[in-house]
């Protein structure tokens, strides 16, 4: 079981990294203020520093976090499509963490009101997308 949640944790990475990727230049395309906030060195380190290669790890990580999760509570999870668990899912995730998270962040860092929106929009985004992945390969 564990191999199959490493799996199932890693091609949820896979697709939540190409979900961030292309929500992060819709956004940029439709905020520009956005992207201008991405390169403050008060608030985010640069690109060229080795620890940010450590940011593409991040939906690897919560993949398979948001696998075992799957696997311990998809019994809970009901709905009479793949779908509609999968947004029961990455909404539940979310309100739990995403919220919470969302609203330290803009309590504690320098970063915008519409910053906060989209990586909040992101995280359920990308739940409801680990949570599809999980509801047809471990249902």
């Amino acid at each position: 079981m564990v191999k199959k949640i490493a799996v199932l944790g890693i091609f949820a990475g896979v697709a939540n990294l190409v979900v961030r990727m292309v929500l992060s230049q819709v956004y940029n395309f439709l905020s520009p203020a956005i992207a201008n906030e991405y390169v403050n060195p008060s608030i985010f380190r640069p690109w060229s520093d080795p620890l940010m290669s450590l940011f593409f790890l991040y939906p690897f990580l919560l993949g398979i976090v948001l696998a075992w999760i799957w696997d311990k509570t998809k019994s809970l999870v009901e709905g009479k499509t793949a779908i509609e668990r999968a947004y029961k899912f990455g909404l539940a995730y979310w309100v739990i963490a995403g919220i919470p998270g969302m609203f330290i962040t803009y309590s504690s860092f320098q970063v915008s009101l519409a910053m906060i929106v989209t990586w909040s929009f992101s995280g359920l985004v990308e739940a409801v997308v680990a949570g599809w992945i999980f509801a047809k390969k471990n249902p």
